[in-house]
């Protein structure tokens, strides 16, 4: 282990339940964006209706913030706020959600907008950026709007990448709130949902949740547009949870890999835990390995 890297005692956060993580790092400092699972104790269902935000400068002391946003704040959602991915792009903090379509129904996936990276995110299009009535393929999965993530590649052109048991892609306008194009699929093995895509020495690498329930694998392609080649398991079942969705970033020249299970105390597939560590690469760009332990890294 490189003796800068950096040791989390997970879970990260302890006093709330903290799911579907997307992180950034702005002026040094890693900005944690979360769901939230609210079912008390004891209720086994899905019960997020906001995102809480989090921020580091070491990802070991981590303070809280006022509730970033809520699935309501989009007058057209009608709750369900789902997994999330923010990127920061030429001075603004830009927030794609997954939430309830109040009119349409299923899923859909919204934008927010703020010039800061705690607060003050307000609903970019007052309607849906991508809603069931889009999709091709007649797709009636009422989950096919999941777990948004999104690339501003080296030239300036932004991709976003979402789905559930079928992965989508499309091509996002210069203002980053519209598309530009259509909506395309990827042949992934086992994609169930929860994509994340980074880019690193020009490859793209997108990992999602893999079966159910899930692992993580990913692919690598040295296009955007693919075709995209499956590498293999990331990670295993993370602890007494059904699913897992990653998130790659890398501070202070080392990469970390963050995703929740259910290891604190009443945790679970409802009651999940937000926490991190360490990534490695091999010396021909395939991930190396994660480590996954309940203090930190060990080696």
């Amino acid at each position: 282990m490189s003796h800068s890297a950096l040791v989390p005692a997970n879970p990260i956060i302890k006093h709330k339940f903290t799911t579907d993580p997307t992180a950034i790092v702005f002026d040094n400092v890693v900005y944690l964006y979360t769901g939230h699972d609210q079912a008390p104790i004891g209720v086994e269902d899905y019960v997020m209706e906001e995102w809480l935000c989090f921020s580091s400068p070491d990802l070991i002391h981590w303070t809280e913030h006022a509730v970033g946003l809520r699935a309501k704040d989009f007058k057209w959602s009608s709750g369900g706020a789902f997994a999330s991915k923010m990127i920061y792009n030429e001075g603004r903090f830009y927030w794609y959600v997954a939430v309830k379509h109040a009119g349409i129904g299923g899923t859909a996936i919204g934008v927010a907008v703020s010039d800061q990276p705690t607060g003050g995110f307000k609903d970019a299009r007052g309607a849906a950026l991508i809603s069931m009535d889009m999709l091709p393929n007649s797709d009636t999965n009422e989950k096919a709007n999941l777990d948004p993530t999104v690339l501003v590649d080296d030239d300036g052109a932004a991709y976003i990448f979402w789905g559930n048991q079928r992965c989508y892609y499309a091509k996002l306008g210069p203002d980053l709130i519209s598309l530009e194009g259509g909506i395309h699929t990827i042949d992934l093995p086992g994609f169930e949902e929860g994509s994340h895509l980074h880019k690193r020495n020009g490859w793209y690498y997108l990992s999602y949740g893999f079966g159910m329930p899930e692992k993580v694998a990913y692919a690598m392609s040295r296009s955007i547009h693919g075709p995209w080649t499956f590498k293999g398991i990331l990670n295993e079942i993370a602890g007494n949870c059904q699913t897992n969705r990653p998130c790659i970033l890398d501070f202070k020249g080392e990469s970390y890999f963050f995703y929740h299970n259910g290891a604190l105390e009443n945790g679970g597939s409802h009651h999940r835990s937000v926490c991190i560590d360490r990534l490695f690469y091999n010396d021909d760009n395939t991930i190396k390995r994660v480590i996954m332990t309940s203090e930190g890294v060990q080696q």
